[in-house]
């Protein structure tokens, strides 16, 4: 399946495409191609009867391209394909998506992990000390700053940096992210970091700045 034929395919039919599986069909192995046909198959139900003439003609592919996916799909476990006979005793084949399922189970069960993990960064009292240094409540997009900050900072660290900036006299979540980015990068780590880098900074003695002596006026009569 091309990008044109895959184009055309989302164009003219609905399928379903659940976020969290498209945010993680690499993480499954699965080429882009595997992907959009397992969630064609999806919509079908949990198990139905293979009939791959009728998904070629759906799908505007040749069976033997709906063949190869369906074994590829069955060789990466996301489906099986059983034979069996029929009511008029006639062989066919059923797909069946319960191995997909059970992945997608697992995707959601990670995602609500990470979200209780969220929860325990919003209970951080990082966020009532910054509203409380700046003088109003944090906008939602600085509620996410901070959590990022709680992600990969001790705590510690961050109330140093609000620190640094309030007394900059600078009430910015950007400034205190710039602060934190700058300190990431000399490897602080703790707030003995933060004390030891401040120190030293106090220390160094500032080059003065050489001034460049020229006399304006003298050029000036030279052009006269």
């Amino acid at each position: 399946m091309n990008k044109e034929k895959l184009t055309e395919l989302l164009k003219q039919r609905s399928i379903l495409i659940p976020l969290l599986c498209f945010k993680n069909y690499k993480n499954l192995k699965l080429t882009l191609e595997e992907f959009v046909f397992l969630m064609y198959l999806k919509d079908r139900g949990e198990k139905f009867i293979f009939d791959p003439q009728s998904m070629a003609d759906d799908l505007g592919m040749e069976v033997i391209e709906i063949m190869q996916l369906v074994a590829n799909l069955s060789e990466k476990k996301f489906l099986t394909v059983t034979a069996f006979k029929n009511e008029k005793n006639v062989m066919e084949e059923e797909v069946d998506l319960k191995d997909f399922y059970e992945k997608y189970s697992m995707l959601l069960l990670e995602d609500l992990t990470n979200n209780m993990n969220t929860v325990d960064v919003n209970n951080s009292s990082v966020f009532e000390h910054i509203e409380k240094e700046f003088g109003r409540t944090l906008s939602p997009s600085e509620f996410e700053f901070i959590k990022a900050w709680l992600m990969n900072f001790k705590e510690e660290v961050i109330l140093e940096a609000v620190k640094e900036a309030v007394l900059n006299g600078v009430s910015s979540i950007r400034y205190i992210d710039k602060i934190l980015y700058e300190w990431d990068k000399k490897g602080i780590k703790n707030k003995e970091d933060v004390d030891h880098f401040l120190y030293d900074r106090k220390k160094e003695i500032k080059e003065p700045v050489e001034v460049f002596d020229y006399d304006w006026f003298e050029e000036d009569d030279e052009e006269e």
